[in-house]
């Protein structure tokens, strides 16, 4: 922030938790960046979120305590919201309202970028096509990311989200061409156990070196939580779209974020939508999730994967609900799965990634990309019925045909979506599903062209079951 103090207001009329209220400073704009001071000298941080001719409202970046009605006085910082960018911002952490966290100097900024973003003009939108590799064989064969994509991925309380997003962050890169990879980390509302394993998980494996860390931690103010996601999507335009960077965002998470806009607004007495969440959540996430995509004319790319906990694991939850409205698909992290040990525990079967078929296929992943995750899909899909079957009728009342489709199940969760930590390309993900495929008979096949079926049926099997 700018340390230029502009007009000082002290008509303070009331406080309410992290509400400050303003009497006569109806030339303060909406989103304009203030420092309030109390008696002592202390500054605190805060935001204009309400303007009227006679009452202004503001939202205290840190707690009130200490406050006086009668010594408090503000003073106009910014205009709007904004973040200081930089290239220099690579391999650097800071805090949810973009100050350093990591005991070096502040950065240089380049610009001084509004947080809010600027909106894409539709008509500039290009179809996102590029395959973006993650390295985890259920993502890239099954439900593929493309570049310009927002692919969420549903969590429930105590399943492996963060592990997932630290991996997909490590792992995740641009294959065949020669291009800058970015990752910008929002984390929101983590306990400090979780802020230092991503820490220590970025610098144990290096991916810091390539990611800028937005962290904002459970104990800091709520408000702050509404900033971070902006300011790491105001990173991550900046290196996309004027550096030329294809930047991958990975926002974590955003059951945090939106319990902290329901916070806010019950302490501004807004009247409640569904479960008592602000009716305007929708266009608030919209205007989040909406700033991925490629720009034409412009050299980079910003994806985005949002992470998000389901409370009771109930996709029908205000957040996951609204959240599939905006995104382009989602992955959905399996509680059976990973109560058996399997990690990552992704379920392919509610899964979908909507552009999926815009990056794969011949000069994108594979020829036979389209055809396997069909087949996939189709045999897992089959085996997973048996297995309902099998628990009332016992395995008696199987074909033989059967008995395959069954056991192809049980191979296709222990090899192929429990490949742990291991870091896969989209060749040896596609090797790995033919190797669990050619158990079957070929007839059985019906989703893969015949020349596809020559050219892989029983390639690799030696390679996945030689030693097992």
């Amino acid at each position: 922030m700018s340390n230029l103090l502009k007009k000082e207001y002290s008509e303070v009329s009331y406080i309410s938790g992290p509400l400050l209220f303003l009497e006569n400073a109806p030339d303060l704009a909406y989103n304009a960046i203030v420092r309030i001071k109390d008696a002592k000298g202390r500054e605190r941080g805060g935001q204009v979120i309400d303007v009227s001719d006679k009452i202004t409202m503001l939202q205290l970046f840190e707690e009130p305590s200490g406050l006086d009605l009668s010594t408090t006085t503000v003073n106009l910082v910014e205009d709007v919201a904004r973040l200081g960018v930089s290239k220099d911002m690579i391999g650097r952490r800071f805090n949810g309202i973009g100050e350093p966290i990591d005991s070096l100097p502040a950065v240089v900024a380049e610009k001084r970028l509004p947080i809010g973003g600027a909106p894409i003009n539709p008509v500039a939108r290009e179809m996102p096509e590029e395959f973006i590799q993650t390295g985890i064989s259920t993502i890239d064969t099954l439900l593929t990311l493309v570049r310009g994509q927002k692919l969420p991925i549903f969590s429930g309380a105590g399943l492996p989200a963060n592990e997932v997003a630290a991996q997909i962050a490590r792992q995740a890169k641009v294959i065949g061409e020669d291009t800058e990879f970015a990752v910008v980390f929002a984390a929101m509302g983590v306990t400090q156990r979780e802020l230092t394993y991503f820490t220590q998980e970025f610098e144990r494996t290096g991916a810091l070196a390539r990611s800028v860390l937005f962290l904002n931690k459970a104990n800091d103010p709520a408000v702050e939580r509404l900033l971070t996601p902006r300011m790491a999507l105001t990173a991550a335009e900046y290196l996309a779209f004027e550096h030329g960077y294809h930047v991958l965002v990975i926002l974590t998470d955003m059951t945090n974020y939106a319990e902290a806009l329901r916070e806010i607004g019950g302490a501004r007495e807004e009247i409640p939508g569904r479960r008592g969440y602000p009716g305007y959540m929708y266009t608030d996430l919209a205007s989040l999730y909406e700033r991925a995509g490629v720009v034409e004319g412009l050299p980079g790319s910003v994806t985005q994967i949002p992470i998000l906990t389901m409370p009771d694991d109930d996709v029908t939850h205000p957040i996951p609900d609204l959240t599939g409205y905006i995104t382009e698909g989602q992955v959905y992290l399996e509680r059976s799965l990973h109560t058996q040990g399997i990690y990552p525990p992704i379920n392919p079967g509610p899964s979908l990634s909507r552009l999926m078929n815009n990056g794969i296929g011949k000069g994108k992943t594979r020829e036979d990309h389209k055809g396997i995750s069909d087949q996939l899909q189709a045999a897992y899909a089959n085996g997973l019925d048996l297995r309902r079957l099998v628990a009332i009728t016992g395995e008696d009342a199987l074909s033989a045909n059967d008995r395959l489709y069954l056991s192809f199940a049980d191979d296709f969760e222990k090899y192929f979506i429990n490949q742990g930590n291991a870091d896969r390309g989209i060749d040896e993900s596609l090797d790995t599903a033919w190797a669990i495929l050619s158990k079957l008979p070929k007839s059985e096949l019906t989703r893969l062209s015949r020349d596809q079926i020559d050219k892989y049926y029983g390639a690799k099997m030696d390679e996945l079951w030689g030693s097992r």
